[in-house]
């Protein structure tokens, strides 16, 4: 990452206002995302085995990640910019309702549809994040801004957590104390919200008449059946619009690839955090919590590294760099099942996962019309997340209660070492498709 590009980047205004945006949501989301961690699988009352972990994630992701489709509609006729300052409110206002019920001690499918509401409404969000940074950035910027906003969002997230997890011990793990941190992570919500409206409305698009091949002419919020007729579409013109571009359909297989192998070792790395490296709760939430900071770390260490990497080797030769290095990684640091090798492991998978994440950001950005790139993205969205929550379910029905599986873990390396070798040969073979 070049630091006179990224001061130019930091010198726009607007990228500034979308960046702090994407950095108040981000915090508030690592804030609650623990307070659910340790309600549903760090709580002393609850024994957490790989099947109640693939139910939660399962409810959490799968069902809204179906609303991928539909947010790109939306996002590709709604002003970008109102997106981001009211779905900010709207969570705000589930987050208080899921409190309401925790402190009731609710862990039903009540809960769960809450927060499965409370996580499908940020669909709209980021989404709406990735269609808008090409408006406030110059194209030739995009690797160096995808790198420093993403990575510096997804590590302000990890400090998100280590908030919520002070704020765990200041309330306590019991369920008014986990109420009381979804009610700071309303207020901070609110505060996101807050910041998106200094953004002009119609900075961020979507501006349709760039692209003829839309048929959009102009921007509005269409009725319920209209909507619905709409989604369907566009869901077959973002097909068509992607089976155009060989380079970004293949970008969306690799990061679909590598999601579901990551989504079977996160699912091992909290068993082993509950059941194995510790010997009670509390003690099993702090060595999670540690997994996932040094991943943070990894993810920074990605973002510091990416841009300068891909400007001498391409982007899908880095992939294919970073999937075996994650599968010499895993062989090496994993097998022993031993907490500190696990966690220098959690470390390189996270150099991985964000290595991979910006490359294909930034060949979606790249290959998809300005008028497309909010369908594309909650697409991307839903593959991400849904690929993840089907690995988990997958990897529950054989992982044993503490996750030590060492036939998984061999499979999974093999796999990332094929997939190497096969997205390497792949990318050679397709031509590359940019806007002009």
């Amino acid at each position: 990452m070049r630091a006179g590009e990224l001061r130019e980047i930091l010198g726009g205004r607007d990228f500034r206002r979308l960046y702090a945006t994407r950095l108040a949501s981000q915090l508030t989301d690592g804030v609650f995302q623990v307070a659910l961690a340790g309600y549903v699988f760090f709580s002393p009352e609850r024994q957490t085995t790989a099947g109640k972990a693939a139910a939660a994630f399962a409810v959490t992701l799968l069902p809204y990640s179906a609303l991928g489709p539909f947010a790109g509609v939306f996002i590709d006729r709604w002003r970008r910019r109102q997106i981001l300052v009211w779905t900010p409110v709207l969570r705000a206002v589930l987050v208080m309702l899921v409190a309401g019920l925790v402190a009731a001690g609710q862990d039903g499918a009540v809960f769960f549809l809450g927060v499965l509401v409370v996580l499908g409404v940020n669909r709209f969000f980021l989404a709406s994040l990735s269609a808008a940074l090409p408006h406030v950035v110059r194209r030739d910027q995009l690797v160096t801004a995808n790198a420093f906003s993403v990575t510096s969002g997804t590590v302000i997230a990890f400090i998100g957590g280590g908030v919520g997890y002070l704020l765990r011990l200041l309330f306590g793990s019991e369920d008014h104390g986990t109420a009381l941190i979804l009610v700071a992570a309303a207020a901070l919500f609110l505060l996101a919200g807050s910041i998106a409206t200094t953004l002009p409305k119609r900075l961020l698009g979507p501006h349709p008449s760039e692209d003829a091949e839309s048929g959009l002419a102009r921007p509005e919020a269409p009725r319920m059946l209209e909507a619905l007729r709409g989604v369907l579409d566009g869901l077959v013109d973002g097909g068509r619009h992607i089976a155009r571009r060989p380079q970004a359909a293949l970008a969306l297989a690799a990061i679909s690839f590598h999601r579901f192998l990551y989504g079977v070792v996160l699912i091992m790395t909290l068993l082993l955090c509950r059941n194995h490296f510790a010997d009670d709760p509390d003690k099993g939430l702090e060595t999670f919590a540690l997994m996932l900071g040094v991943s943070g770390a990894g993810f920074f260490a990605a973002a510091l590294i990416t841009p300068a990497v891909v400007r001498r080797i391409s982007k899908e030769a880095w992939v294919a760099w970073l999937f075996g290095t994650a599968a010499v990684s895993l062989l090496v640091l994993g097998m022993p099942f031993a907490e500190a090798p696990w966690a220098v492991g959690a470390f390189m998978l996270g150099v991985v996962s964000q290595g991979v994440k910006l490359c294909v950001d930034t060949v979606l950005q790249e290959t998809i019309d300005d008028a497309y790139r909010g369908r594309v993205f909650a697409v991307y969205d839903m593959l991400f997340n849904a690929v993840f929550a089907a690995a988990a379910v997958v990897a529950a029905t054989w992982l044993p209660w503490d996750g030590r599986a060492g036939l998984t873990l061999l499979v999974v390396i093999a796999a990332y070492a094929v997939g190497a070798l096969a997205y390497r040969s792949a990318a050679a073979r397709r031509p590359a498709h940019a806007v002009p």
